[in-house]
């Protein structure tokens, strides 16, 4: 059978190469051991995602849960993420919740995570015990499970965290493109419920999502910035394939960087819902949210890459928000998890309530904190010389990059330097894919690309031969 190797984000795999049955009831079994032994007949909740024979999957993961005595619900239909975890937080006899999805992963994958009893992503030890006990073999038994509506109630919620009035008077048209994934037809449907004019893409049943990656990126973004401007709409909203980050095309079909979507969502938020005043963000986050939140008089945490390093700083408790470097936005009175959808009203309802374009509400943006150009390039390399590059980066102290000398040099995640003017520079080996990510931002593009490039080049040099 095939080894199952857990991360902090759960089991992703392709399902020509073993994401099946057979391996889900394996997974299934770690799980319903450790929670029937921690909490006997609780509830747990099931919801799956819009790729390849998500129900049925979902059903097999349920019975095996069942078959340890605890109550499986699983979601009547696909539900992005946030919706799962939503449900999740929401009753106490809930131990918790499994999601099968693989994100923005391209069609070929699939996986699967944990959400922990406050809806947001469960302590790595629940991975390293279920890696412990996960069997050998198929497991055959199975118990019985229920379904249940996730979708409404969720829904329901986001339209009480919003001024629905404003955001019906403003009328704004609003492009919709879920690229296949989980939350297609349910904020086309909620806006459209509030007074906007809607056009939803790309929402039909589409396993292989029509060639596509769910990833609010480019290129995946270029026919929604099309029909932007063929709709003659005011914004697009991009959802990724289980709807926990989304994308933000403006009225002239240009994908706006979520690096300004984060601080400007901030802004509406400090404006007009919330008195709290402490943001958090990871390293490799925009220099623009820490001015952002510093011009707000909030304070601002910043964490190593990881949005299990957010959800920490939530316990502690006056967080208006979290972020990560990816556009990925969290509201902790609302949930320990991103939530795109929930992203998308707020951008929707400041500029309703602004009297504003995406374009103009930018420009503000820019004006208020300055221009930054952030940039992310992945470097493949084979699996030993990524450990090397791990092994070295704890004492690597480059002196000078680009003609600048670092203010501050840090290891905690990966290598990151600090300039005077703002400018920073990241290296970090990823912990799941054999490559190492460069981040850089600078107050011109060109700088940016110098950053990352000396700084690689640099590294690059301590490198075993």
């Amino acid at each position: 059978m095939r080894i199952i190797r857990f991360n902090n984000k759960g089991w992703r795999a392709r399902f020509d190469d073993g994401f099946d049955e057979q391996n889900l009831s394996r997974v299934a079994d770690a799980f319903g051991y450790i929670w029937a032994d921690a909490r006997p007949g609780a509830t747990v909740l099931v919801g799956y995602d819009t790729r390849f024979n998500g129900r049925g999957l979902a059903g097999v993961v349920a019975g095996v849960l069942a078959s340890y005595g605890l109550h499986a619900v699983v979601s009547d239909r696909p539900c992005p993420t946030p919706a799962l975890g939503w449900n999740v937080q929401q009753d106490a006899t809930i131990a918790g919740g499994v999601m099968l999805t693989a994100s923005s992963a391209s069609c070929e994958y699939g996986g699967i995570s944990v959400r922990a009893a406050n809806g947001g992503p469960i302590a790595d030890d629940f991975y390293d015990a279920a890696s412990r006990i996960v069997s050998s073999a198929p497991i055959t038994a199975r118990g019985t499970y229920s379904y249940a509506d996730f979708v409404t109630p969720y829904v329901d919620h986001l339209r009480s965290l919003v001024d629905v009035d404003a955001i019906g008077k403003a009328g704004l048209g609003v492009v919709v493109d879920p690229l296949y994934g989980a939350s297609r037809g349910i904020l086309a449907q909620l806006l459209r419920s509030m007074g906007c004019h809607v056009h939803e893409i790309h929402s039909d049943e589409n396993p292989d999502f029509g060639g596509l990656h769910p990833m609010p990126v480019e290129p995946w973004v270029d026919t929604c910035e099309q029909a932007v401007l063929a709709y003659g709409a005011q914004v697009g909203i991009v959802l990724d394939g289980d709807g926990d980050r989304l994308g933000i095309v403006d009225e002239k079909g240009h994908l706006i960087s979520p690096h300004r979507v984060v601080p400007i969502i901030l802004e509406h938020l400090v404006n007009e819902h919330t008195h709290k005043s402490r943001v958090v963000a990871t390293f490799s986050s925009s220099a623009s949210v820490r001015r952002q939140a510093e011009r707000l008089g909030c304070d601002f945490t910043a964490v190593p890459t990881g949005f299990t390093r957010i959800y920490r700083e939530f316990v502690e408790g006056d967080v208006i928000l979290g972020a990560d470097e990816y556009g990925g936005i969290a509201f902790p009175d609302h949930l320990y998890e991103r939530d795109g959808l929930l992203s998308a009203l707020y951008i929707v309802e400041c500029m309703a309530k602004r009297g504003l374009s995406m374009g103009e509400l930018v420009e503000e943006l820019l004006q208020n904190v300055g221009t930054m150009h952030y940039l992310r390039r992945d470097i493949h390399l084979d699996a030993a010389s990524v450990q090397a590059f791990r092994n070295i980066l704890p004492g690597l102290n480059l002196k000078s990059v680009c003609g600048m000398e670092p203010i501050s040099v840090g290891h905690s995640d990966g290598l990151v330097l600090r300039f005077a003017n703002d400018s920073w520079v990241q290296l970090r080996p990823s912990r799941t894919e054999p490559l190492v990510r460069a981040c850089a931002e600078a107050p011109d593009a060109a700088l940016a690309s110098r950053l990352a490039d000396e700084t690689c080049v640099g590294a690059m040099k301590y490198l075993p031969r």
